[in-house]
C-alpha cells in the first residue's frame, strides 16, 4: 500500500523542483517545505499537492481503507521528468515557462 502514494510524492517533488523557491532562490525543496516564510511563496498547485500527499499518507493508516486500498497503485507517469530534473539535465528557460504556467 505505500506504493499508492508514489505518484503523488513524485508529483510534489516535481512541482517543488520547478517552483521559484528552488529554481530562482536556490533553496532545497526540503527548505521550501519546512520554512514557513518560504512556504508562503510556493505556487498554489504545490500546496495542493502537498495536502494531497499528506492525505494519501494518512490514508495508509486509516483502518477503513485497509480492505479497499488507499488508491490506485503507482503508474510511474512522472518518473522520467523526475529523473531528468534530479540529475540536473534540464533547460532553465523551459522549466521557468512551466513555473509560469503554474502561477
Amino acid at each position: 500500500m505505500p506504493s499508492s502514494c508514489k505518484d503523488v510524492r513524485t508529483g510534489l517533488a516535481l512541482c517543488l523542483q520547478r517552483s521559484p523557491c528552488v529554481l530562482i532562490d536556490r533553496h532545497t525543496p526540503t527548505e521550501c517545505l519546512k520554512d514557513p516564510e518560504l512556504r508562503k511563496n510556493l505556487p498554489p498547485q504545490c500546496l495542493a499537492r502537498m495536502r494531497g500527499y499528506a492525505q494519501c499518507r494518512r490514508g495508509i493508516m486509516d483502518m477503513r481503507r485497509r480492505f479497499r486500498g488507499n488508491g490506485p497503485l503507482s503508474t510511474g507517469i512522472y518518473d522520467d521528468d523526475f529523473e531528468r530534473l534530479s540529475t540536473g539535465d534540464y533547460d532553465l528557460d523551459t522549466e521557468l515557462e512551466k513555473v509560469n504556467k503554474l502561477i
